[in-house]
């Protein structure tokens, strides 16, 4: 009997889980796991996770915050209490994100990182096992390369085209995660189409040739794609470093029939046109996210949509603790 494609794509590609969700997480025991503003605001609203969302507002307190500081040191630390709770699951790593707020501030997204990780060791936890997640702005990138040659591993998200990839590469990170169902939905929009055959979907192409670029160069920084919107993408990138997916594509992939072949490799990468690589300069990047529409749309919006689900998660905290009415008594 055939595997299915979930265990026949795990021999090819680490799989990662793109969620907070705990009981998913231990159903699929992917290597790795990664987070989000987002997730991590749709796992405060688990009546499973009330304990620990008790415990991180505790711990604020004790520490001395108070008002609006005590809601947002009470995300940095829930956030790092779920990325405990998720590294109790797996044998890998769990991606914690900085705050989006900060993703134009080079010295302030450092400085979080840190206080994330320090967090991270009160708990006892390595910090080899976190990867430290930060939007691909030029800034954080900037802020990447300095977390990495303090031995800090990162991982840039929000990451579109080439040009990001490759100031990416510039700076040693440990990671990337290009977003591939995004792409995806930016040109369906733009170009007024509903589908894409798969070996033209702008979203695989886009992951394709940023693995291509890295493996003709031999550049050590993973690629991971992020965001699908089908197990069609998934399958369209297999073979790739890593995959990230959510538990409802894992679900489908687990119970898919299908033969998986893999559609990146080094052999892959070689055969394909060599794109020269040379160091690119905070103007040329910012030259080129500028020409390059969707990029610069996708980055920003995916920015705003990270600090709106913090904003969401600190509104929620904040009444479910009666911070706000005590500001206002």
């Amino acid at each position: 009997m055939t595997a299915n494609a979930l265990t026949q794509l795990k021999k090819l590609t680490t799989i990662v889980a793109d969620s907070s969700d705990l009981a998913a997480i231990e159903k699929f025991r992917p290597l790795d796991a990664t987070t989000n503003p987002s997730l991590i605001t749709a796992a405060a609203n688990q009546k499973e996770n009330k304990q620990l969302i008790e415990d991180a507002f505790q711990q604020a307190q004790q520490e001395g915050y108070q008002d609006e500081q005590l809601i947002e040191r009470t995300i940095d630390i829930l956030t790092v209490k779920f990325g405990v709770e998720i590294l109790k699951l797996i044998e890998g790593r769990v991606s914690t994100e900085v705050d989006a707020a900060l993703s134009y501030d080079t010295a302030a997204t450092i400085a979080k990182a840190k206080e994330l990780l320090a967090l991270y060791a009160k708990y006892g936890v390595s910090s080899d096992r976190i990867l430290i997640k930060i939007a691909s702005t030029w800034e954080g990138i900037q802020a990447a390369k300095a977390l990495e040659a303090e031995g800090i591993h990162t991982n840039l998200t929000l990451l579109f085209g080439l040009h990001q990839a490759k100031a990416c590469a510039d700076a040693n990170v440990t990671l990337i995660s290009p977003f591939v169902g995004r792409i995806l939905d930016w040109y369906k929009k733009a170009e007024n189409v509903d589908a894409y055959p798969i070996d033209q979907d702008p979203g695989v192409l886009s992951v394709k040739q940023i693995y291509f670029f890295y493996k003709q160069h031999n550049i050590k920084t993973e690629v991971m794609g992020a965001s699908f919107r089908s197990i069609d993408q998934v399958l369209g990138l297999a073979g790739c470093d890593l995959l990230t997916v959510a538990p409802n594509l894992l679900a489908e992939l687990e119970q898919d029939q299908r033969e998986v072949v893999a559609q990146l490799s080094t052999d892959h990468a070689h055969a394909h046109t060599e794109h020269p690589h040379t160091p690119i300069s905070e103007a040329a990047f910012k030259a080129e996210l500028e020409h390059d529409l969707m990029a610069s749309q996708l980055l920003q919006a995916g920015i705003d949509g990270f600090i709106k689900a913090r904003e969401q998660l600190h509104s929620l905290l904040a009444e479910s603790f009666g911070v706000i009415r005590e500001i206002k008594a």
